[in-house]
């Protein structure tokens, strides 16, 4: 469930600019929102604390001035006028309030090792953090935030300021007073000042993405009404066409869209036509050439029956005479089934076939040109028979095209085949140890009349449009034809079909690039 969640999300994430730009906007919305509460916040959680600080300061320093008066009247050594003096000076300091709000008062006597204090709260002077009391011993005021429990025994955030009370009284002396102000008036302000920012800045965001997607959806509609009509176009309707609304930057885009589509409905029927011209007169001219052809092959035949009566030039002549004219045959039938291709009449008379068998075939009708060129051909299958529904006729001819290069290109080593077969595909690769292919060569291999070298003479006789009808024969199957090669390493034809006329092809059972692998069975 998860997955499948992920997966939609994604795929709505990679299909809708709308739903890109809304996830962006409120992202980058809501991180300035943040950066922007989050300073605000600080800037005014400082202030309150500054101002609470220094009336706390101001407050403290008078109370220090009132209490050197009180303290004069403490008889040293006298623990009753010590804590008569301490406890009324508390009280007293607890009338005198201040711009600082509510406050608590301990005042700390001590001379040597003794102390004794006067508190408004007994939990207070406890909670004193030793670094405060610390910097007012050694003689200077001083401030901390701590957390000290309230009447109820509460903790509660606290400011503490501390100072000591200047007497003129000697022996050892020292009298520190300390002013506790409960913070919970400005914590209360900052929590709501906090709920304010947070709901502002959260209906901020949404204002914005609401703003983006609006804004969003007025572009990306025409753009998506243009991707519509550009699909159909696609799809053939060439009357196809945007409507055209005002005058702003999108009428202008739906205008020259338009105009676009004008350009190529009229240079599409042009091609059309001159494509239709060509394939008849491919035709036309192809049928035409039969008949003569014929008669030439005729009189050619008889010239060639008749060679051993004529002088050696002339005998030769009748051979070369009927060796092009076969070749001339050839590129002829070529020519018809490539006009058949180009006219969309070719049919696929799919049967169940033993490629296993059929390979064997095919290779047993070439083993007399792999005789003349040196080559061993090597198949290698499995033992069980691979059937597959296909046209048995026109795999017999891609394969009778791939082994005829291997050999003409293999430079006189082995030339491999290889059948194998999965669940849903059967494939047929012929590799070959010869020159190889480039990249670039390997884009072009499939061209009509294409050579890798202009200047090499075919040794095979073929007419330069086998490999372009295979490939059209393995697309007629829903099939793959395909090249790997490599300066000096050879190249690997891999044909792959499915094994059901209506099957779709996701993988081949044999890899393009050729490796060593350990065959089980060998066929020759």
């Amino acid at each position: 469930m998860v997955a499948r969640g992920t997966r939609r999300a994604v795929d709505t994430w990679r299909s809708s600019l709308q739903v890109r730009i809304a996830a962006i906007t409120m992202v980058v919305a809501g991180t300035v929102v943040v950066i922007v509460s989050l300073v605000l916040f600080s800037q005014i959680r400082d202030q309150l604390l500054s101002v609470k600080r220094q009336a706390a300061i101001d407050q403290a320093q008078a109370g220090v001035l009132y209490a050197q008066t009180q303290v004069t009247a403490i008889a040293t050594g006298d623990a009753a006028s010590v804590r008569s003096t301490l406890n009324s000076t508390e009280k007293q300091l607890l009338t005198r309030g201040g711009s600082a709000g509510d406050f608590d008062v301990v005042m700390v006597y001590r001379i040597g090792a003794v102390e004794r204090t006067a508190t408004s709260q007994r939990f207070l002077y406890p909670a004193i953090p030793a670094d405060l009391r610390a910097d007012v011993r050694s003689g200077g005021q001083s401030y901390r935030y701590a957390v000290v429990p309230d009447t109820a025994g509460r903790p509660q955030p606290t400011l503490l300021v501390g100072s000591p009370v200047p007497t003129d009284a000697g022996g050892g002396e020292h009298i520190e007073l300390y002013y506790a102000f409960p913070l919970a008036q400005e914590q209360e302000s900052l929590g709501l000042i906090r709920s304010t920012v947070i709901y502002s800045g959260t209906a901020l965001t949404l204002i914005v993405v609401v703003i983006g997607v609006l804004v969003t959806r007025l572009v990306v509609d025409p753009v998506r009404r243009a991707a519509g009509t550009a699909q159909r176009l696609a799809e053939g309707q060439l009357e196809e066409r945007m409507a055209v609304r005002g005058e702003d930057d999108l009428a202008r885009l739906a205008t020259s869209f338009n105009a676009m589509a004008d350009s190529l409905q009229r240079q599409i029927t042009q091609l059309e036509g001159l494509s239709q011209l060509q394939q008849r007169f491919t035709s036309d001219v192809s049928h035409e050439l039969r008949t003569p052809l014929t008669t030439v092959q005729m009189a050619a035949d008889v010239l060639h029956e008749a060679r051993g009566d004529f002088p050696p030039h002339v005998a030769r002549s009748a051979e070369l005479l009927r060796a092009e004219l076969d070749r001339f045959e050839g590129l002829l039938t070529d020519l018809l089934e490539i006009s058949r291709y180009d006219a969309g009449a070719a049919v696929l008379e799919a049967e169940p076939t033993d490629l296993g068998a059929l390979t064997g075939r095919v290779v047993e009708g070439m083993a007399g040109l792999a005789g003349r060129h040196d080559c061993e051909l090597v198949v290698s299958s499995p033992a069980e028979p691979i059937i597959a529904e296909v046209d048995a006729r026109r795999v017999q001819r891609i394969l009778r095209n791939l082994v005829g290069n291997a050999i003409e290109h293999g430079a006189g080593r082995p030339v491999e085949i290889t059948v194998a077969a999965n669940r849903t595909a059967a494939a047929v690769t012929v590799r070959d140890l010869g020159v190889g292919l480039t990249s670039a060569e390997a884009q072009h291999v499939f061209d009509r009349f294409w050579r890798a070298d202009p200047s090499r003479v075919r040794t095979v006789g073929g007419s330069g449009l086998g490999l372009s009808i295979s490939l059209e024969d393995a697309r007629l199957h829903g099939g793959w034809l395909q090249v790997w090669g490599q300066p000096g390493m050879g190249a690997q034809f891999r044909l792959t079909v499915p094994l059901t006329a209506d099957g779709e092809l996701t993988s081949s059972p044999l890899p393009l690039r050729p490796a060593v692998v350990r065959r089980p069975e060998v066929r020759s």
